[in-house]
């Protein structure tokens, strides 16, 4: 392989920060104290993101979850990780709202 100037694909992957923390910023408020458990459905939602790498960069997916039906409400993808990348999630789920209520 050394002649042949080939060499090994390496399956490992580097390690990738991909947020800052602000560290004169205030923590947010923890508003469900832990407490992941909902005795209805649009009783709690809660939010994800996470990174996708790609062959041109790295692509975000925010994700917001009914807790009780553990089903997808909204989602959105982006080309940063921000928040307004959760708001827009949070606005299909609205959009999808007003689209059955008709």
């Amino acid at each position: 392989m050394r002649e042949a100037g080939i060499k090994g694909v390496s399956r490992r992957r580097g390690f990738v920060i991909t947020t800052h923390r602000n560290k004169r910023g205030r923590p947010a408020p923890d508003l469900v104290q832990r407490h992941f458990k909902a005795t209805s459905i649009n009783q709690l939602w809660v939010a994800d993101m996470t990174y996708i790498p790609t062959w041109a960069g790295f692509l975000y997916l925010a994700v917001v979850i009914d807790v009780f039906s553990r089903k997808v409400v909204g989602w959105s993808f982006g080309e940063t990780m921000t928040a307004s990348l959760v708001i827009s999630a949070l606005n299909t789920q609205r959009s999808r709202q007003s689209i059955h209520q008709r």
